[in-house]
């Protein structure tokens, strides 16, 4: 396939997005192909933030000016602001703030860049909070949104940015790439592109984390062997607690490095008692990192119910003679034997429940009550 590696600085980290890359290159060469408001779509794992940063770089620096490039790439240039959120939801204060800064003029760029990564996840109040400046820009303010496709956006957002759609690499392109950034081993970046289905990033962590690999490997098996109501109840547990303890050790180290931040800016020394003064900072604090520990909470969640539907998903292609294209190919015998076993309508209920779990998590259902409601659907075949 072509390679985008090979395009000029600072587009050498997007990869396998060469129609994108040339497109976007193209309007920060020609005024006349400018659009004041961009949208890139595109699956999770498919590059929407890399090339968001790169086309930020080409844009404030023009093709000259490498230190500033490389001040865009590290998130250091005083003239671009990127929104990624760790919460549920982007607030409208965080999207006023956006708004606000918009308006300022470029201070040494050519541009003022705002990105907003995960701009699917702005509640209809918080889009239309951007609206009037997404309708009237200054002229020399660019917006760049990436989201998972259009329809994850309001209508009016759509109408008002030029889409960019990325496209979909395959399995064994996905594969390759791990095998260039980390060094590992053919067939396990192969098996990682596969069960992340063609996701970069988590096909990155797969690969170079083996006790994800196990992890993943654990809760497939689990589900597969869950023969009643009491093992669905057990299984759902051990779901909702791996993905728990996942978190924690994901933002542990972060959330404890915050802290020691904060209060070395305020000084107070190490194992010093915080005064009343400070308190609220250290409250405000805590509940950012609370918020933050139930999004990866829900994050991990989700990438399990993903792993699930690949795996109920293989099941329907065996049912309907199709074995050539498992994402789940090391369980290949345990799938055969639940093909056999089970009807077409029991797998497509199953999916489907699927589809109606991931929505529950997203209202805030409690997530053990709607695994175990999944799981028993799973092991009976009806709906709870």
């Amino acid at each position: 396939m072509p390679d985008t590696a090979l395009a000029p600085f600072p587009w050498t980290d997007v990869w396998g997005q060469d129609a994108a890359v040339q497109t976007l290159r193209g309007a920060v060469a020609n005024p006349a192909a400018m659009s004041h408001a961009w949208l890139i779509t595109g699956p999770p794992g498919s590059g929407r933030s890399t090339l968001a940063t790169a086309f930020a770089a080409s844009l404030i620096a023009g093709a000259d000016d490498e230190q500033a490039m490389h001040q865009v790439l590290a998130g250091t240039h005083p003239d671009v602001t990127v929104l990624r959120t760790e919460k549920v939801i982007i607030s409208i204060a965080e999207a006023r703030a956006l708004v606000e800064r918009s308006y300022f003029g470029p201070s040494s760029g050519r541009y003022r860049v705002i990105v907003v990564e995960d701009a699917d996840r702005m509640t209809e109040r918080t889009s239309n909070v951007l609206l009037k400046a997404l309708e009237e820009p200054p002229e020399q303010t660019v917006w760049i949104l990436c989201a998972p496709s259009e329809a994850d956006l309001l209508p009016t957002i759509r109408s008002r940015v030029r889409s960019l759609r990325l496209r979909e690499p395959d399995v064994a392109s996905v594969g390759e790439l791990i095998v260039r950034r980390t060094g590992a081993d053919p067939a396990v970046a192969e098996q990682a592109a596969r069960h992340a289905q063609r996701h970069i990033g988590m096909a990155q962590r797969l690969a170079t984390d083996e006790a994800a690999r196990v992890r993943r490997d654990t809760t497939l098996r689990a589900v597969l062997g869950a023969r009643g109501v009491s093992d669905a109840v057990e299984v759902a547990g051990q779901i909702v607690n791996a993905a728990t303890e996942d978190a924690k050790a994901l933002t542990a180290a972060r959330d404890e490095a915050e802290r020691r931040a904060l209060l070395h800016t305020v000084g107070i020394a190490e194992g010093q008692a915080v005064p009343p003064a400070v308190r609220s900072q250290i409250n405000a604090l805590e509940d950012e990192q609370k918020q933050r520990a139930r999004r990866s909470v829900r994050d991990g969640l989700d990438r399990v119910l993903t792993d699930l539907q690949s795996l109920f998903r293989d099941v329907v292609m065996l049912q309907f003679g199709r074995d050539d294209a498992l994402i789940n190919r090391e369980l290949a015998p345990e799938l055969t034997s639940l093909a056999a076993a089970w009807e077409p309508e029991r797998t497509l209920i199953v999916l489907d429940h699927l589809a109606e779990t991931r929505e529950s998590l997203e209202r805030n259902v409690a997530p053990a009550l709607a695994l175990e409601s999944l799981l028993v659907t799973v092991t009976s075949g009806r709906r709870p």
